[in-house]
Formats: C-alpha cells, structure tokens, sequence
C-alpha cells in the first residue's frame, strides 16, 4: 500500500496539473470504485459536474480535493472529493486520446489550462485501480478539531473531511507538535514501531518507512515508549522526516508497476533503503565503521521488521 511519501508524490502532481481547474464532465465505468460515496454513481457525478478543484490536500495517506462554485472569486470549499488509493489506486493526468487503461474506473473530465510557457495541459484526471480496494467519493468538510488548517496544501482552511478527522497529524505537516507526540507517546506504554504504525498518533507511517527511520535513529522497533525521552522523540521524528523527504526526493518506493506518479512514472526509493528488505546483507553503516553486520528479519505484528542487530540492540524491557 502506498505510504506518505508516494502519496504526497501524487498530491503534488495533482497541484501543478489539475488544481484551479473545474471538472467538466465525469464517467464512471466501474461503480465499484464508489462504494464509499453511498448515494451512488448518479450523486456522484452530479456533485463534481461543475464543480473547481480549489486545492489538493493530504493528511498522513489520506488525500482530498476541496471543491468550490467557479462562478465565485474566492469560492468558500464545502465538499472535498476523497481519493483512497488502496493496493493499487493510481491517479493519472493524461490526453483524451491516450489509451484507455485497462484498470481505468472513473474519468474526470478537466477545463482548458496551459502551464507557465503556455503548453496545453492534459484534461483528463483517471483513476486506475486494478485490485478495486481503493476508491472515490464526494464528502462534507467540517472544521478541524485544534482549529489548524486540515493538513498540507490546505494553506489557511481548519476544514477537513469527517473521514479523515481520526487521523493524527503527519511529520510533514506544518501543524504537527512534537511536543504534543512526545507526550502522547509516552503516555501509549508500548513498543516503538507499533506506535509509529498508530495512525491515530502519527499518520504516514507505514511498516517500510517505520523501518528506515529506525534504523536511522539507531532504535529498537521494542523499544518502550514510556522510556523515550524528549530528546530521543525529537531524534525518531527527525529520523521519520530525513527518511521522507529522500523518498519525495526519489519519487517515492516503488516494487512493482501499481504505484506511479500522475504521469506514471516510478519512484526509486527503493534503491536507497537501509533496511527493509535487506535480511542476509551487511549493515552498511556498520560496513563504513569496519564491521560486517548481517541485517536481520524479525516477525512483527504479522509482518517483518528488519533492524541491524549492533546498531539497534534490543532492550531488555521490549514491547511489542
């Protein structure tokens, strides 16, 4: 599943190519895809028809379009157009004479635009989704509950999508408190990585770039959240960020053809990962300091976790 990097990829894309545009016309060839939007395929279509994309915003892998009435200025966003990309949700900007994917489920048809030298832009937003776990639906925003603006690319608006409210804010986020993460992760007394996965304490996190990060940080994923101290929160989150903002920096990590970019183009992150998926390889760190370290695959939570044992030993109080 796509973590907050890929999906910020995509909401940048979605910035430069399809905000201040208004959908002109919508198709939708799979309801499936809209099963989240229970009033159905005909709703659905009648509230984007006309409508403006205002801005493309994200909280932790939740991603949203706030819509306005184009024929308003300074239009005041009162639904937002949720996109859940699931397994293998892909959002592409393309021709309307580009081939038809075969996955293709729903079709946004946008205005006439030009970017800064004046070249047309495509004027078809697809959604792509081959294994139907992700989806598209039109909801009400509500103000935010700390008055903060919903998450990044909101600029100034404390609206949200009720959907998304539960959600804890990301590291990338302008509004994001260490201090209030620090307290509230002492306060969980359990072990490190699982509260890193808690999307109700931090969100975008997922089990590929917990791992990084903690190898980063040179933490045990057991490692007991009451015993972290100021300093050693400061240097996870840190470590959290450094780690996404080289995977944003990559494109994001990409295993397979399912998670593009809005033109559908790849990420490479996955070139430069330290230890996910590095069992059996030496500890590169430990390799510039001269020693030959085997990283290790540990089952956790019904998954892996992957850790070089010197650099990250375990405590002898771990929590799972």
């Amino acid at each position: 599943m796509p973590e907050l990097p890929e999906v910020e990829v995509v909401r940048r894309g979605l910035v430069r190519w399809a905000a201040g545009r208004s959908i002109e016309a919508v198709d939708v060839l799979d309801p499936r895809s809209l099963r989240r939007h229970v009033l159905g395929a005909e709703d659905f279509v009648g509230n984007l028809t006309g409508a403006r994309i205002r801005d493309v915003v994200r909280r932790g892998k939740f991603l949203w379009m706030t819509l306005g009435d184009p024929t308003r200025a300074h239009p005041q966003p009162r639904d937002a157009l949720m996109s859940h990309l699931g397994m293998s949700g892909q959002l592409l900007i393309e021709e309307p004479d580009a081939p038809t994917e075969k996955h293709l489920k729903v079709r946004l048809r946008l205005s006439a635009a030009f970017d800064e030298e004046g070249g047309r832009l495509p004027t078809e937003l697809r959604f792509v989704d081959q294994r139907i776990f992700g989806g598209m639906f039109v909801t009400d925003l509500e103000p935010t509950a700390d008055g903060q603006p919903g998450g990044l690319g909101s600029e100034n608006l404390a609206l949200i999508p009720r959907q998304a409210a539960h959600i804890a804010r990301d590291p990338l986020d302008p509004a994001f408190s260490v201090e209030s993460f620090h307290r509230r992760l002492r306060e969980r007394r359990t072990g490190l990585k699982r509260a890193l996965l808690d999307q109700g304490l931090i969100s975008g996190i997922g089990n590929i770039y917990a791992d990084e990060a903690l190898w980063l940080a040179k933490m045990h994923y057991a490692r007991p959240t009451d015993t972290m101290r100021r300093p050693d929160t400061v240097r996870i989150i840190d470590a959290v960020t450094a780690v996404m903002v080289r995977a944003l920096d990559a494109g994001g990590t990409s295993f397979d053809s399912l998670y593009v970019n809005v033109n559908g183009a790849s990420g490479y992150f996955a070139r430069e990962l330290e230890a996910y998926g590095r069992a059996g390889h030496y500890c590169r760190r430990c390799l510039d300091e001269g020693r030959q370290t085997a990283m290790r695959r540990e089952s956790f939570m019904n998954r892996s976790s992957f850790l070089c044992p010197f650099c990250q030993p375990r405590p002898r109080n771990a929590r799972m």
